[in-house]
């Protein structure tokens, strides 16, 4: 993480405001599209998002390595995501549900990658997204999924691959 991001942490956890709203503008989309992609909606990601923030705010004052913010961060918005789909598949209905997709998802793109990312799984997906997409390296990675870094180098190989199949897959058809 960059030396100015440390300082605004370091503000932020003495309890300058202006601190905490910098570090939500510089680090709120990056975070909302890690949600964004793990969740597949825009508004569960608002309010995922929301979460997050108020687990960042309340905990930062315990937060012993300001360096380490990012990873932190990301690890807070992954237990937000792993609890929002573990309520939404808790509630869901025995009955398969036959739901119209969502129109933003219809949204085509230049390069449609998104599209192919969301076809991978999702401990492969959230290894992309945090390495490639959010350009977090190797061993924040490893510190936000809680997993040895042989274990993310090994995923993120998987991920490519998969990615690689989904997209020769839509190419032949």
């Amino acid at each position: 993480m960059e030396r100015q991001w440390v300082a605004v942490v370091v503000r932020a956890q003495l309890g300058e405001r202006d601190a905490v709203a910098e570090l939500v503008r510089g680090w709120h989309e990056s975070m909302w599209r890690f949600v964004r992609r793990m969740l597949g909606r825009d508004d569960a990601a608002d309010d995922v998002s929301q979460e997050v923030w108020l687990a960042v705010v309340r905990g930062l004052p315990r937060l012993k390595e300001p360096e380490r913010f990012a990873a932190w961060l990301f690890t807070i918005a992954r237990r937000s995501v792993v609890n929002q789909l573990r309520d939404k598949y808790a509630d869901q209905p025995q009955t398969p549900s036959y739901d119209e997709p969502d129109p933003a998802d219809q949204v085509v793109g230049s390069v449609d990658v998104m599209r192919l990312v969301d076809r991978v799984p999702m401990l492969e997906r959230e290894v992309l997204v945090l390495f490639h997409l959010e350009d977090l390296s190797l061993e924040e990675c490893a510190e936000v999924l809680a997993v040895p870094m042989g274990t993310v180098k090994s995923r993120l190989h998987r991920a490519r691959r998969l990615l690689r199949g989904v997209a020769t897959e839509g190419a032949d058809s």
